[in-house]
């Protein structure tokens, strides 16, 4: 087995999964040296000091060193830094191993390739096997002017809230949009949080922003008519992916691909007010991203199964003849991330191979 066939293997033990395929060997083979990647074979996603790795590979730690420096700084790895040392970890390859590459920026032969790598990859294998089964590891997050106070929004509901309590705030480029580059919505629109924000900007991938200014994010996301995603969990989002259909991973999962648990909707879905509706058509043809909406005698339909409970026709609509309606059976949002993690790795099958990983 060579350390790259190794590296995806213990990649695959995640929750997000890497399945096996030519396009990932490629990717791999790319993005990590030989030695970067017999490095990484003895890694763990829990992070790890350079003198315990340096031992479980065989080689002095100054050697080591500069190779994890090197893939942190390509954002094939994430670093800690606590206490005055520094430890590194690997990243899974949803978030992490596809996006932070791109995050500085495309154009180059080698993000050119890996963009149709990836985009093949995902299509045959990677996108069907990231999705739930049936608890998926993402979910929307309705646009908050879409919901009415007698709705009892919860707090992991409130996209805003997210920003609230959050300790560190950073934007970076959609790397989806840049790899696919099927739209021209904008880029600069994914928000990461606290430790993982942090790694991004130390390394050039993101850069910090106020409060105030995630919030003004927002406001573009959802004037741009993109969907607000973010981690399938009721405790803390650890990101917030503002997503187009045409190009990101995790709507794809659905319009392209047709999975269904490729993200969980939101408790909600669209109800068009018949007497209201002036039949303009804006939330058939310009906002809805999963083409839930059709015209029946000039008035709006939405088809309630496709509906995930975005709020874009809601906000759209000049007239007010949509609202957001709480849905009849609303699966349960895991309370926390580790619980989450849990229940996607035991309907997987990858528990056994995942602890494997973090005890090695």
């Amino acid at each position: 087995m060579t350390p790259y066939e190794r590296l995806r293997e213990i990649l695959d033990a995640h929750p997000a999964t890497a399945p096996k395929a030519e396009s990932i060997d490629q990717i791999l083979r790319i993005l990590f040296t030989p030695q970067e990647a017999d490095i990484a074979i003895h890694m763990s996603f829990k992070p790890k000091k350079v003198a315990s790795i340096a031992k479980l590979v065989g080689l002095d730690e100054d050697t080591v060193k500069s190779s994890l420096e090197s893939m942190a700084n390509k954002g094939i790895i994430f670093s800690r830094r606590k206490d005055g040392d520094v430890s590194y970890g690997l990243v899974p390859l949803i978030p992490g191993v596809f996006e932070f590459p791109f995050m500085k920026g495309g154009g180059t032969p080698m993000h050119d390739r890996l963009s149709k790598l990836w985009g093949k990859y995902h299509h045959e294998s990677l996108g069907a096997s990231f999705a739930g089964n049936p608890t998926p590891l993402m979910r929307v997050v309705p646009v908050e002017k879409s919901v009415t106070a007698q709705n009892r929004i919860h707090p992991y509901e409130e996209v805003k809230n997210f920003i609230h309590n959050a300790n560190f705030i950073a934007v970076a480029g959609c790397a989806c949009r840049i790899s696919v580059g099927k739209c021209d919505k904008p880029k600069e629109v994914c928000l990461i949080f606290d430790g993982t924000g942090e790694f991004l900007v130390e390394r050039g991938f993101a850069r910090q922003i106020t409060k105030e200014e995630g919030l003004k994010v927002l406001d573009l996301a959802e004037e741009a008519g993109l969907v607000h995603t973010s981690n399938n969990s009721a405790d803390k989002a650890s990101l917030i992916c503002n997503c187009c259909p045409c190009c990101c991973t995790i709507l794809r999962g659905k319009t392209q691909l047709k999975h269904p648990h490729a993200f969980e909707p939101s408790r909600f879905a669209a109800f068009v007010k018949k007497d209201d509706c002036t039949g303009c058509g804006i939330c058939e043809e310009e906002r809805c991203p999963v083409k839930a909406v059709t015209m029946i005698e000039d008035v709006a339909f939405v088809h309630q199964d496709e509906c995930i409970g975005c709020g874009l026709c809601v906000t759209g609509c000049p007239v007010d003849a949509i609202e957001l309606v709480e849905r009849k059976q609303v699966p349960a949002v895991p309370a926390t991330i580790q619980d989450m993690a849990v229940k996607v790795l035991q309907e997987k099958g990858r528990m056994d191979a995942f602890m494997k990983v973090m005890q090695g």
